[in-house]
């Protein structure tokens, strides 16, 4: 699949099973996060992975949050189950550094983009995943759980795995409903 037929059939699938990327696969999917853009070569990412058994203390950091929040048991319950949802899940965190020329939005969509091109790599090689992010990525206590410094900020969960089902096409869109000439 070359390059253009990827961006342009870019989906998500939340039906994801084993295998996940390892090894090489993995670290090429590492490789391609980090040549996300970044202004005055900041670096600002860091990718934590939780696999196998690792994605219970995962689910274990997101029940404790919803439990803080007042959640009801069944939202606990199922906060504590949703990493078993991918094999691999990959918390993608912009790590925020003070810089005159390069604002905290401008490193927080680095980090986005390190997330979709691990998820577009990872695409390219027949797996595939979803990106979620929801209040969970906002939570202190989660941050905190995971061990993140004040500044840093959680920009998505990266689910991966191999395709369980073929999702349908997404619909194509008109550009030209979201393009705007200035000055025509």
């Amino acid at each position: 699949m070359d390059a253009q037929e990827l961006l342009l059939n870019r989906h998500s699938n939340p039906r994801l099973i084993a295998p996940a990327p390892a090894g090489e696969q993995l670290n090429t999917l590492f490789r391609a996060g980090l040549r996300a853009p970044d202004h005055a070569g900041l670096t600002p990412w860091e990718f934590i992975v939780f696999e196998g058994e690792q994605r219970n203390a995962l689910g274990d950091v997101l029940a404790a949050a919803a439990k803080a929040q007042g959640e009801s048991e069944d939202a606990i319950d199922k906060a504590r189950h949703a990493p078993l949802r991918a094999p691999m899940v990959i918390t993608v965190v912009a790590k925020v550094k003070e810089h005159g020329k390069v604002p905290r939005l401008e490193q927080e969509l680095s980090a986005g983009c390190a997330l979709m091109a691990m998820q577009m790599a990872a695409q390219s090689m027949g797996f595939n995943g979803i990106w979620r992010t929801g209040w969970f990525a906002f939570d202190r206590g989660v941050h905190r759980d995971l061990g993140l410094e004040e500044q840093d900020q959680i920009v998505g969960f990266l689910y991966l795995g191999t395709p369980e089902v073929e999702v349908r096409r997404l619909p194509e869109r008109d550009p030209a409903q979201f393009v705007r000439y200035f000055g025509r």
